[in-house]
Order: C-alpha cells, then sequence, then structure tokens
C-alpha cells in the first residue's frame, strides 16, 4: 500500500471553468480518508485526477512516493470503484472480476486464486456464474469492489459508490466497506455528499467547498472543533445553530444580536472580541427545554420560541422555531410540545467565528 500526497493541486477546464482551486492533503499509508463536500465542490474531480483521468493543471500528486502527474491510469496502481459500478453486462460476475487480470496476462491459477479469495472476502461465492442484470443493487456494488480488490492496487478509490443503494442497504453496505478496510489495511480515498458516511467510515475527513479544502481533521475533531462557519453547519444533522452578533461588556460580557441579547459566563468568551461582529454557534443537542432535568447548571435561557416543526424520531424529536425571527433547532427527548418553548443552551458548549470570514476563534 501507499502514501498518497496532494500538493496545492488546480484543475482548470478547458472552458475556463476552475473546478479545483488549492487542494492539498496526505494520506498516510493504509489509511482511509473521505471527502465530503456539496455537490460542485470539486471533490470528484479531485479524485479523478488522482486517479489520472483528468490532467492535473498546477500543482503535484504523488503515490507512494513517487509524482504521478505524467502517468497514465493504467500505471498508477490504482483501483476504482464508481458510482454506477460500470460492470460489463454479457459477462458472468466472475468474468468481470477477473476481467482486470486477464488483460494484464496473469496465470489462470491466480486469476482462479485471486477471484475466490476476493468472493469468499465479501459473501458473493455464489452468484460467480451469474451476470449483472441478474443481482441486485447491493450486489452489484460487491462485484464492484471485488473487482478492485483482486488488483490488490496500492491504493483504493471509491467515487460515491452507495449513492444507488436504497437507505437500508446503504447502511449495511457501509459497514461492510469500513470492515473490508480494517481486513486489508489497505490506502482508500472516498468521495461522498454525504456527511453521515463520512463521519461514520473515515479515519480522516477532507471537508471541501468552492474546490477548496475547508478542514482536514479527525471526524470528532471535525465535529468538535470546526474551523469555520462552513464546517460547522456542514458536519452535523440538524446543522449547528449559527447566529450573528456582537459582544458587549456592560455589566458583564453579552452576545446581542438582532433576535436576542444573551450574559456570557466570563470565562466562556475570547475577551479579545469584545465590541467585534462574531457568529455565536451552538449545536442542537446542546439546546434543551429550561428546567428540564437534562438542562446543565448554568444554562443560559434564550427568548420564548414559537415551535414551527417537529420531526419525532422516536427515542428524540428534532424542534424547530424561531426566536424572535431567528431559527434555533433543537435535539430534545420526545415530549407534548406547546406553540411556545422556553429553552436554554450550554454555554460552555458555545463555538465564536469571526464576523468578517467566519473562521473559528474558538470552541466550546
Amino acid at each position: 500500500m501507499a502514501r498518497v500526497e496532494l500538493k496545492d493541486v488546480r484543475k482548470v477546464f478547458d472552458n475556463g471553468q476552475e473546478a479545483v482551486a488549492c487542494v492539498s492533503f496526505t494520506v498516510a499509508d493504509g489509511e482511509f480518508a473521505v471527502l465530503v463536500g456539496p455537490s460542485g465542490c470539486g471533490k470528484s474531480t479531485t479524485l479523478r485526477m488522482l486517479a489520472g483521468l483528468e490532467t492535473v493543471t498546477e500543482g503535484e500528486i504523488s503515490i507512494g512516493g513517487k509524482v504521478v502527474n505524467e502517468v497514465p491510469p493504467k500505471d498508477r496502481d490504482v483501483a476504482m470503484v464508481l458510482q454506477n459500478y460500470a460492470l460489463y453486462p454479457h459477462m458472468t460476475v466472475f468474468d468481470n472480476m477477473a476481467f482486470g487480470l486477464k488483460l494484464r496476462r496473469y496465470s489462470r491459477r491466480a486469476i482462479h486464486s485471486r477471484v475466490a479469495q476476493a468472493a469468499e472476502l465479501l459473501g458473493i461465492e455464489d452468484i460467480l456464474d451469474r451476470k449483472p442484470k441478474q443481482l441486485s443493487g447491493g450486489q452489484q456494488q460487491r462485484v464492484a469492489v471485488g473487482r478492485a480488490i483482486v488488483r490488490k492496487p496500492q491504493v483504493f478509490l471509491f467515487d460515491e459508490p452507495l449513492s444507488n443503494l436504497d437507505a437500508r442497504l446503504r447502511m449495511q453496505m457501509r459497514t461492510e466497506i469500513t470492515k473490508l478496510h480494517r481486513r486489508l489495511g489497505a490506502t482508500m480515498v472516498y468521495v461522498t455528499h454525504d456527511q453521515v458516511e463520512a463521519m461514520t467510515m473515515g479515519n480522516k475527513i477532507v471537508v471541501m467547498h468552492e474546490g477548496r479544502v475547508q478542514q482536514v481533521d479527525a471526524p470528532l475533531a471535525l465535529y468538535n472543533r470546526p474551523a469555520n462557519t462552513f464546517v460547522a453547519s456542514f458536519i452535523g444533522s440538524p446543522s449547528m445553530n449559527l447566529v450573528h452578533g456582537r459582544l458587549t461588556q456592560d455589566n458583564g460580557v453579552h452576545f446581542v444580536s438582532e433576535a436576542f441579547a444573551v450574559r456570557l459566563p466570563e470565562t466562556q468568551y475570547p475577551d479579545t472580541l469584545v465590541g467585534h461582529e462574531v457568529v455565536m454557534g451552538f449545536r442542537p443537542e446542546h439546546v434543551y427545554v429550561r428546567d428540564s432535568a437534562r438542562a446543565p447548571a448554568g444554562a443560559v435561557a434564550l427568548p420564548p420560541m414559537t415551535v414551527s416543526l417537529v420531526e419525532p424520531l422516536g427515542h428524540e424529536a428534532i424542534v424547530y422555531g424561531k426566536v424572535k425571527g431567528t431559527t434555533v433547532v433543537a435535539r430534545i427527548r420526545p415530549q407534548p410540545l406547546s406553540g411556545t418553548l422556553h429553552m436554554a443552551f450550554d454555554p460552555a458548549k458555545v463555538h465564536f467565528f469571526r464576523g468578517t470570514d467566519g473562521t473559528a476563534i474558538s470552541a466550546g
């Protein structure tokens, strides 16, 4: 397996469209890295440049310590699993998995051995004689992964491979791919727009937006210490509550916005920001019904919240409401709800971001 490194990589298409502005990150040998971001952020283009399917306009890509900018795809020793699986409809599962090995002139014994090993690993030994049209979506996805495994490449590349599956099967395949990574100890780079996939599968996440890397970190570090308001709002479901306002000093420190003004404990704010525009963020799970048993000591009261929508999920409820025109989302225990709620948030969990560019200043 191999270390993957991208340094200041940029991609501009012939029509002048800049798909990737500046991307730099490293994937260690054996690491599972996930590129995540909204549609159009440049993550799939970045993966295609890594595979050699797109040329690099500027910057450098290296695999296993070797710069591969000018190396053709077939010589990069990478295997790619695509969103649509790209199986040959006229071939059996066995022949689909063996096709790449036959092109490389492996012996018949080696081909049978590798296909059998991959089929056992993926639990598809009993469908090797079927054709793709006879398979379910999950089975086709396994075959596409198996076709990559038999090559034993330096790096596995996944381009939104679960997008065509239903929700239940997606969850199952997330688990299977994660287990597969642990068994193989392989270097994997995985692209998705689904932050749940990113958080549950990768041990390193690269968050992208508008062709640039916003943050590279472990899943929990991204969640607990977002680098800016984009990461704060993209990672986590529902999104973090973000309220624009100003910190003022008047008989204590207050956060003042158009919707409300709240006094903050003096130990919970960056004192250099008093008088400046800031964005205060707090996650829905850190919003509580005031005076409830779950509310922590020192919870800061909000003005009354008018409930606009409740999503009952059984074990919890997601409550959307307005506090003087500002939307606030809370994740609370299921309970009877009236049209107005008295809520509070935990000041120890507050995040502050610069009002000018949205970069993080401090995080609870």
